[in-house]
Formats: C-alpha cells, sequence, structure tokens
C-alpha cells in the first residue's frame, strides 16, 4: 500500500486499470516467470525435434509418393525452381516474421502509440512489394543463379563479389542475432530458462529439418509456422477487442493513462512511501512529441522518426538478405511477381493487427511494464499472460518460437548457399560435384547455428537488446541496397563504382553514427549510439551517400552499357538440374506482362502505405472515439484476411500434388506398387549454349533413351 499524495484519488481494481495485483510491482515480471523451466524446454527442444520429424515426413512422402525425385544440391538450395504463389507468400510471410515483427511492433506501439504499429507494418512491407520487381528481373536475366552474390560476380567479377559476399552474411548474422536476442530474453521471461542455454538450444530446431531437406523443408516447415502465426494472432485479437474489452474501452483507457499528472505516475508505480516511477521507464502521463500528448494520433514526431528508420534499414534487410533472393529463385516466373505482392500484403497484418492490439493494451491497462522489459521484447507476452493466464504466455511463447524457426531455417539455408556457392565452388573447387556441394551446405548448416548461438551470447554480454540491433542493421548493411538494385535494373551501373558505393556508404554511415552521438550527448556509448536521431543519422547517410556515389561513378566516371542477355551465360549449373528453366517458363512475353504488373502495383501500393494513408491520417488530429472503432476494425479484418488467404491458397493450389502423395501411399498401403516400365519425363542436362529443351525416358534397364526434341 503507498503512503505517497494522492491528490486525485486514484483508486486500484481488479476489474479497472490500474490494477490491485500489480500494485507496488516495480516490473512486470519481476524475475519470477509465469511458466515453469520445464514447458521452456518441452517448447523448444520439443517443437524443434516435433517439426523435424513432420518436415522431414512430408518431404520424404513427396519424394517417394509424389515426384520421386532425388534430393541433389539444385534441389537443396532452389527447391525446384517450381514453388507457386500461395507458397511463396507464405513462405515471404514465414521469412520477413522475425522476432522483432511479434515483439519490436509491440514495443514502439507502447512508445508511441498508434502510429507504432503503423510505421512498423508499411514501413517494412514496401520493400517485400518493391523487392517483386527484382524477382521478375532475376528471371528474366538470371533465371539460372543460386544466389545474389553469384550474380555481382556474373555481372561484375570477384572484387564486387568479395564486397557483397561481406554484406550479405552481415545481413544474415544481423537478421539471426534478432532472433536469438528477443527469443531468448522472451524464452528466461516466461520460462525462467537461462537466455545463454536459450540461445543454444533455439538453432537446434532450426539445424535439424533444415540440413535435412534443404529449402523445400524449409517452405513446408514455414508454411505451418505461419498458419500457427495467425492462429495466435487472430485469438489476440479476439480477446482484446471483443473477448474482454471493446475498442470504446480500450480509447478510454488510453485516454486515462495520458491523464495522468507526475505525482499520479508516482503514486502509481510506489510502494510504501518510496516510488519508482521515472519518465520514460513506464507508460504512464503525456507522449512527448505526441499530438495533445495521445496515444491516439498519427502526429507522433518519434513515431515517425522510427518509422524512417524503419524503412531505411529494412531496404537492407531485404535486398541485401539471401534468403529473399533464394525464394524469388524458387518461385516460379508466373508466380514470383504475385507471391511477393500477397506475402507482402498478408504480412503487414502481423505486426500491424498484433501491436494494435497487444501493444495498446500495455498502455491502456497500465501494466507495469518498464522500458528494459519493453526494449526486450516483453510487451506481448506481459499482455498475453494479464489477459489469459499461462495459457497466454504459452500462446506467445509458441508463437514466437514458429517465427525464430521459420525465419532462422531460412537464413541457414541462405548462409550455406552462399558458402557452397560462393566460396567453396567459386574459390576452392570450381569443378565440384552435387554431392559436394550439398555436403558442403549441410555442415555449414550445422555450424551457422552454433556459431550464432555464441555471437548472441556476445551481444548479450555487450548489453546490446534486441531493439537497439533492429535499429542499427541499416547502419551496417544499408549501403550495399542501392547497387544491388542498379544491378538488376540499370545496365549503365559501373561494378567498379558499386564497390565504391558500398564501402564509402558503410564508412560514412558509421562515421556520421558515431558523431551525432558525441554530438548529441557529449559521449559515445551503447545507450546514447541506440538514440533515434543517432540512429536516424547513420542510417540515411548509409543509404543515400551509397546511391549517389554509385550513380556519379557510373554516369561520368566509369560509363558501362552492359547487355543483360549475356548475364545468365556466366551462371552454370552443376547437376544441370533444368526444373523450372524451360522455354514455358522463360517466355519473355509473360515476363515482360510480370514484370509490369508487379511494377505498377509495387509502386502504388508503396505510395498508399507511406504516403497517403499516413497523411489521410494527419487532419484527424487524436483520433475521435469512432476514428478509433475504424482503425480496429481495419486491424481485425486485415488479421483474418490475412490468415485466411495465407492458410487456404497453398492448399488450393497444391491439392493435385496433395492428392499424389495420399494416391502413392494409398497405394503403398494396398500393396501396389509403381508399374517399373513407366516412363518418367524429366529434363536431360541442359549443355553450356543448349538452349534445346530436351525429354527423356527411363527403360526397363534404367538406360536413358532420347524421345523428343524441342
Amino acid at each position: 500500500m503507498s503512503t505517497l499524495p494522492n491528490p486525485n484519488n486514484i483508486t486500484f481494481s481488479d476489474d479497472l486499470p490500474p490494477f490491485l495485483e500489480y500494485q507496488g510491482q516495480d516490473s512486470f515480471f519481476g524475475g519470477s516467470p509465469p511458466l515453469s523451466q520445464a514447458v521452456g524446454y518441452i517448447v523448444v527442444l520439443g517443437f524443434g525435434a516435433l517439426f523435424s520429424v513432420i518436415t522431414t515426413c512430408l518431404v520424404m512422402m513427396e519424394k517417394y509418393f509424389g515426384s520421386g525425385k532425388e534430393i541433389t544440391s539444385e534441389s537443396f538450395n532452389t527447391a525446384g525452381r517450381m514453388i507457386k504463389t500461395g507458397l511463396t507468400a507464405s513462405v515471404i510471410v514465414s521469412q520477413w516474421t522475425w522476432a522483432a515483427t511479434l515483439l519490436q511492433s509491440s514495443n514502439v506501439a507502447w512508445a508511441y502509440g498508434v502510429s507504432g504499429p503503423f510505421w512498423y507494418a508499411s514501413g517494412a512491407t514496401i520493400q517485400v512489394l518493391l523487392f517483386g520487381v527484382l524477382a521478375i528481373s532475376l528471371k528474366k536475366v538470371a533465371p539460372s543463379a543460386h544466389t545474389v552474390c553469384e550474380i555481382v560476380n556474373a555481372r561484375w567479377g570477384r572484387t564486387a563479389h568479395k564486397t557483397f559476399l561481406f554484406f550479405s552474411f552481415a545481413a544474415n548474422i544481423i537478421v539471426t542475432s534478432m532472433l536469438l536476442l528477443g527469443g531468448a530474453a522472451t524464452v528466461e521471461a516466461l520460462t525462467g530458462v537461462d537466455y545463454r542455454l536459450a540461445s543454444f538450444l533455439i538453432p537446434w530446431g532450426v539445424i535439424l529439418y533444415t540440413a535435412s531437406g534443404g529449402l523445400k523443408a524449409t517452405f513446408l516447415a514455414s508454411y505451418i509456422h505461419t498458419v500457427i502465426i495467425f492462429a495466435v494472432l487472430i485469438t489476440m485479437i479476439f480477446v482484446v477487442y471483443v473477448k474482454v474489452y471493446s475498442s470504446d474501452q480500450i480509447y478510454a483507457f488510453l485516454d486515462q493513462t495520458v491523464s495522468y499528472t507526475q505525482e499520479d505516475c508516482e503514486f502509481i508505480f510506489s510502494s510504501g512511501d518510496k516510488s519508482f516511477y521515472e519518465k520514460g521507464t513506464y507508460a504512464c502521463g503525456p507522449v512527448s512529441g505526441n499530438n495533445s500528448g495521445s496515444y491516439l494520433t498519427m502526429l507522433s514526431a518519434d513515431g515517425l522518426m522510427f518509422g524512417i528508420i524503419n524503412i531505411v534499414g529494412n531496404f537492407g534487410t531485404v535486398f541485401v538478405d539471401q534468403s529473399y533472393w533464394q525464394s524469388a529463385i524458387a518461385a516460379r516466373p508466373s508466380s514470383a511477381a504475385r507471391g511477393y505482392l500477397l506475402g507482402g500484403i498478408c504480412w503487414f497484418a502481423i505486426p500491424f493487427s498484433l501491436a494494435t492490439s497487444l501493444g495498446l493494451a500495455s498502455t491502456a491497462l497500465q501494466l507495469p511494464i518498464t522500458a528494459s522489459e519493453a526494449g526486450a521484447g516483453l510487451v506481448p507476452p506481459a499482455v498475453a499472460t494479464h489477459l489469459l493466464g499461462d495459457s497466454g504466455a504459452v500462446l506467445i511463447l509458441v508463437m514466437l518460437f514458429m517465427a525464430i524457426v521459420s525465419t532462422g531455417s531460412a537464413e541457414s539455408i541462405a548462409v550455406s548457399s552462399l558458402v557452397a556457392y560462393d566460396i567453396y565452388r567459386e574459390y576452392f573447387n570450381p569443378d565440384a560435384t552435387g554431392a559436394q556441394i550439398l555436403k558442403v551446405s549441410r555442415i555449414v548448416i550445422v555450424v551457422f547455428g552454433l556459431f550464432m548461438g555464441c555471437f548472441s551470447l556476445a551481444l548479450f554480454e555487450i548489453g546490446l537488446n534486441l531493439g537497439w540491433v533492429y535499429l542499427f542493421m541499416g547502419v551496417v548493411i544499408g549501403s550495399a541496397v542501392a547497387p544491388l538494385w542498379f544491378m538488376m535494373t540499370w545496365k549503365g551501373a559501373s561494378g567498379t563504382g558499386a564497390v565504391i558505393a558500398a564501402w564509402s556508404g558503410l564508412v560514412l554511415a558509421l562515421t556520421a553514427w558515431l558523431v551525432a552521438a558525441q554530438i548529441q550527448s557529449g559521449e559515445i556509448t551503447v545507450a546514447t549510439l541506440g538514440s533515434n536521431e543517432v540512429m536516424l543519422t547513420g542510417n540515411l547517410v548509409a543509404i543515400f551517400t551509397s546511391a549517389i556515389i554509385h550513380v556519379v561513378y557510373s554516369m561520368f566516371i566509369d560509363k558501362t552499357d552492359y547487355d543483360f542477355s549475356e548475364l545468365d551465360k556466366n551462371i552454370t549449373l552443376v547437376e544441370q538440374d533444368m526444373s523450372g528453366l524451360g522455354a514455358e517458363q522463360q517466355d519473355p512475353e509473360e515476363l515482360d506482362k510480370a514484370y509490369k504488373w508487379i511494377s505498377r502495383r509495387g509502386y502504388v501500393l508503396t505510395l498508399l502505405l507511406i504516403f497517403i494513408w499516413p497523411l489521410a491520417s494527419v487532419p484527424a488530429g487524436k483520433f475521435t472515439e469512432s476514428y478509433f472503432a475504424f482503425w480496429v476494425l481495419i486491424a481485425i479484418a486485415w488479421g483474418f484476411g490475412a490468415a485466411i488467404v495465407i492458410t487456404v491458397l497453398p492448399l488450393l493450389e497444391s491439392q493435385d500434388e496433395i492428392l499424389t502423395v495420399l494416391g502413392g501411399m494409398f497405394g503403398a498401403c494396398c500393396g501396389k506398387k509403381k508399374d517399373s516400365t513407366e516412363e518418367e519425363e524429366v529434363p536431360l542436362s541442359k549443355e553450356v549454349g543448349d538452349e534445346e529443351d530436351v525429354v527423356k525416358k527411363v527403360d526397363e534397364e534404367g538406360e536413358v533413351e532420347v524421345v523428343a526434341e524441342a
């Protein structure tokens, strides 16, 4: 019971905020996790093993009862280049749903109000929409590619190749670091499992099935993970705005939160005659930099600043991350554009809808969540635990684990491809066989998982959390964005200019970042380097100086006129697997149509999300009750719509393959065998310079006979 002055007669209640159960608590979790360690081990180890078994079984079933094809290095790293729209979209959603998507999005809602979820979602959606343009460009000019760095090497040579290998690895390491930082902190807060142990255990769930089945296994697992994430998302939206509260109640609670004076906040966050309240530590009182000091407005200076950092930083983690290039490589040409567009639209719902519910509820309900807890990504588990008890904590833990392993598997297979094709094959064994590539890929997946466990521990010890690394990523990899875009879309882009731009942009960004911290705070520490203004400076310098340097160098110093038709000739396959590379898939007219289709829609949606929507919200100022109700309705509808599309579409598109596998299983159970004389039509090896399609069949003795030529 607090004995401090209470001028406005604030009362604690069991039903309304501030809640009696939290009176005197200086933090929400306070070092006592709601779940036992056993639950943590079951989720981290049990789910990892379970999904490894399920995914491996699905891959084996497809192999023996479906396509009948062996796992080669090409299929391991490209999934046969024939993934359809629905699964491509599902994979994009899964890859782009980091621990930060679930945790950091609610953190910015806790800090800035309604603008936080919007800027997180829109600022990280446009990159996926625009990457669809690069995906089709890749299908047009480099359909045989395995990695983005392979394309760099084919166009600009080895110096550029080594440069962009550095940035690609940096992107993979930063993304995986955020997965483990957010995941380990949440596992420890909810279950008490030591974060150091969690950092080592979490990657094993990824390592097992990724090393076993490759990219196809990653895609199948990603679909399952995405479905589970959306199921939990819908549950949380329903609980906050339908089952327990309404939008009108949350609106009233948010108004109440910002109405408190300094004395009120000191009374609420106190124990006995001592208050532990400090401005900025808890969500209490007016929000600095927001219109009317309210959480219910898009006019937020810090929210806008976060949005700009988010936009710039996420260009790096999409355009420079091999996993997105790999998804483009794996998709059918006809599916790549639609898959990325649909994936981006559906992904928007996850941070927007989740943070609009759990993130805003955290401030509305006056939960004793500290700034350090929010920065560590603990807002969603805190609200879920408050609303649903242990069940809520388990749901968030499962949701988080799905995000970690889905993105983690994509990052693992991306790193393995870069090492296998761009280091091992390029610099150590140019004549590497498919078996050798496959072996190297699997070894790298295991080694990378172990390395990231150690690296995340180092970040913990330095004192970095999820929010800090999230803001920092653009400073490191932002300078590689413009050169990679120009590489695929501009025939005048200079290779030397790309190298100079990337390294110069990085050096200038780091310099500006350090100088800004010194100017603003008078010292350089982890805390001063992590402020919004300092991070914004570094992010902007990285992406814009690089673009300017590359354009100027290409236009005035090293003028080139590259012939894109030569690009794919410099990329060679290993096993000459022509899956997805036939004449039908490489129809120039269809690819041109797809390019125009994604370009128009990608640019229009980008303008809508970054300019039109936020500008349309400006006249509203502080939202009215009805305006906020409409805002919440959009979040709910978007969440439910995305969940339905991302769950149902992949099943509808794959119904023939599913029925084939089920039929094969039924036949096996009934003792039926495949006719050994059945002709199996598969693409014959592609020879360098041979553009003809050749079909073969396997006779009874297993000999290959050419039966048709196109």
